[in-house]
């Protein structure tokens, strides 16, 4: 597991409630956070926007473990709990934080990465399909991977990876049900397109009916 970057992102106490205090902190470029968890009460804050925007899109994104110092009150270690986007900016406008413990195990979801090239997909016709993009684990925070990695190289045409099959880490549980199938080499066959059919147009002549007179036997 790759060394993790140590991130410390400085805050303050947020004293104000409601809209308009929101409103004044996204002026200033600040997040307002709420603080829940591990050992201590819930704390409100604000920190820089541009330092949290910038954890979320590292490899890590939510799952990232940084340290939030809050001014008048010192530094926790935590994670993202949940987050509030601005739906036509696509912003971060408020998130809540939690608080970690070092060596309290934690659920979390981490995106699984398909990695290699089926061997039935080489020549066979098969075409690989990822069936499930993420699982849930349980680890101590410091254990989170980024991704896990699943090696699908072997998969030949029809063969069926499920969570069972993964490789990870000892000290990571995976808790997503291990029945789960996760990818599989299936063969796409293309349905034959058939022909418009087309009504032959008759060659015969057009019969017109005679007339009443005719019918009748009247003179002409």
């Amino acid at each position: 597991m790759a060394e993790r970057e140590e991130i410390t992102v400085k805050a303050e106490q947020r004293t104000g409630r409601g809209k308009n205090d929101s409103r004044r902190l996204r002026a200033r470029g600040m997040v307002p956070l709420t603080i829940y968890g591990g050992e201590g009460e819930s704390v409100s804050a604000a920190a820089p926007l541009r330092e949290l925007a910038a954890i979320l899109r590292s490899d890590a994104g939510h799952n990232a473990i940084f340290t939030l110092d809050v001014e008048g009150i010192g530094g926790n270690e935590v994670m993202f709990l949940d987050r509030q986007l601005d739906p036509v900016r696509g912003r971060l406008i408020h998130a809540d934080l939690r608080r970690l413990v070092r060596g309290q195990k934690i659920e979390v979801t981490v995106p699984l990465h398909l990695e290699g090239e089926p061997e039935g997909a080489q020549g066979e016709g098969g075409v690989l399909e990822q069936l499930l993009r993420e699982v849930e684990i349980r680890c101590s925070p410091r254990d989170i991977p980024d991704a896990i990695n699943v090696d699908v190289s072997h998969l030949q045409v029809h063969d069926v990876l499920h969570v069972s099959d993964l490789k990870v880490d000892e000290s990571i549980e995976v808790l997503t049900d291990p029945e789960t199938a996760v990818a599989t080499v299936a063969i796409v066959r293309e349905e034959p397109v058939e022909a418009p059919v087309v009504e032959a147009e008759s060659t015969e002549p057009e019969v017109i009916g005679k007339g009443k007179k005719d019918e009748e036997g009247g003179e002409g």
